[in-house]
């Protein structure tokens, strides 16, 4: 991941890159946010191991973080939870320049290049707000004189781009988020969630690969946030940007989640999959924090299934039973081909990764990240195990009854 180095009238320091920084979209290194005027003192106490109550006892300055690491990759979901105060919302503003860096390096992916937000001009900062990251509110933020396309097409207006292609650009996102028909009311006319969707749609009409996201459902009635967590999920399927969203709820944060960060007082103290921060809390805190959560809501088939490497293999077939009566052929390149029931061959049956399956009568095929929930519904409507497949459609391993009991005993 190569650094642009873009601050004015100065040598060139680069930024090591890491290993795997070529997959991220956001890498944050060492990242301490103070606010308050004795930022050195305030910095100084934080390396003896000072809490945050303390240096502001101390030196009446607040450190918003301490040393966060996170890397961000393209096309994920990551989310930022804690309670109130935690820094989730202080990390957030970070990543588009609103809050000042004190110490540490923020890095996001622009033009094809990592620039470093805390060295950048000024300029290349308002490249990276107009064309790479863009932001959704809480409180919606729309501007309460302009239409719902108006809105929309802000930053689209701000950009520079012509009327006749932003009115194509504004009514096709107004279309994905289902208020095609609202574009020429007021924005006062619609309710909080329409309002909100007018947010998401002006957020993904810049075509900005990174969104930025400060608890936006929060405000909504229950229903109401249920609803756009599934059409953000939605759209996120088709569009596949890459999302830091900040939450303080839970389930949110389970639902939402490729990767979830837990915040406490300024630090990250337990970064992972919604697997891990349920099953493997890092700390009391977040022990706490999952407590009352039901696997089922997290767990997915792959942590259940039994893998590829203990199936037993006759050649190019796999056996789904003791008998042997029920297998699958693979190809080459060890995707599953064909299912072989006794002595008839039969195609195989394709599920979605919401277990969605247009004939569950027979062998079906299902991504490993299938929910587990999704999972033991499809095997009681299915006679035969589950096969599962990875990333790349190759077999990864099978579900029958006996994985899904024995996936929920030992994560109960």
């Amino acid at each position: 991941m190569s650094i642009v180095d873009v601050k004015s009238f100065a040598p060139a320091i680069p930024v090591p890159a890491s290993p795997a920084a070529a997959q991220n979209a956001v890498e944050l290194r060492d990242v301490d946010i103070v606010f308050g005027r004795n930022v050195k003192a305030a910095l100084a106490l934080s390396d003896q191991g000072a809490s945050r109550e303390e240096i502001r006892r101390q030196v009446d300055t607040l450190m918003g973080t301490f040393k966060v690491n996170l890397d961000v990759k393209r096309g994920e979901i990551c989310v930022l939870m804690g309670l109130s105060g935690s820094g989730k919302s202080t990390v957030l503003r970070a990543i588009n320049g609103l809050n000042r860096v004190a110490r540490g390096s923020v890095l996001v992916q622009h033009r094809g290049e990592a620039v470093d937000l805390t060295r950048c001009r000024s300029s290349v900062l308002r490249d990276v707000r107009l064309n790479t990251v863009s932001m959704v509110f809480q409180q919606f933020g729309l501007l309460p004189w302009r239409s719902v396309r108006d809105n929309v097409g802000f930053g689209l207006e701000l950009r520079g781009m012509p009327v006749a292609e932003r009115r194509r650009v504004v009514d096709e996102k107004l279309e994905m988020v289902g208020l095609g028909a609202w574009a020429d009311k007021a924005v006062q006319e619609l309710s909080g969630g329409m309002q909100q969707r007018v947010g998401l749609a002006r957020a993904f009409a810049t075509d900005a690969e990174i969104l930025l996201m400060d608890e936006p459902f929060s405000a909504l009635d229950p229903l109401i946030r249920d609803k756009l967590q599934d059409d953000l999920l939605e759209l996120q399927r088709k569009l596949n940007r890459t999302i830091v969203f900040v939450s303080h709820d839970l389930g949110e944060a389970l639902k939402l989640g490729n990767r979830i960060a837990i915040m406490e007082g300024g630090h990250v103290v337990q970064f992972g999959t919604p697997t891990d921060i349920v099953l493997k809390p890092a700390n009391a805190y977040v022990a706490e924090f999952v407590k009352h959560m039901n696997p089922l809501e997290v767990l997915d088939s792959g942590t259940v299934m039994t893998p590829v490497s203990a199936l037993r293999r006759e050649g190019n077939t796999v056996l789904l039973d003791r008998g042997g009566t029920v297998r699958i052929h693979l190809g080459a390149d060890e995707r599953p081909v064909m299912a072989q029931i006794g002595d008839r061959r039969e195609t195989l049956a394709q599920a979605d990764r919401a277990g969605a399956c247009g004939d569950a009568g027979r062998v079906v095929v299902a991504p490993m990240a299938l929910p587990l929930r999704a999972a033991i519904d499809l095997r009681l409507r299915s006679p035969y195990p589950i096969v599962f497949v990875d990333e790349l459609g190759r077999l990864a391993g099978l579900c029958d009854h006996t994985e899904i009991y024995r996936g929920l005993l030992q994560n109960t």
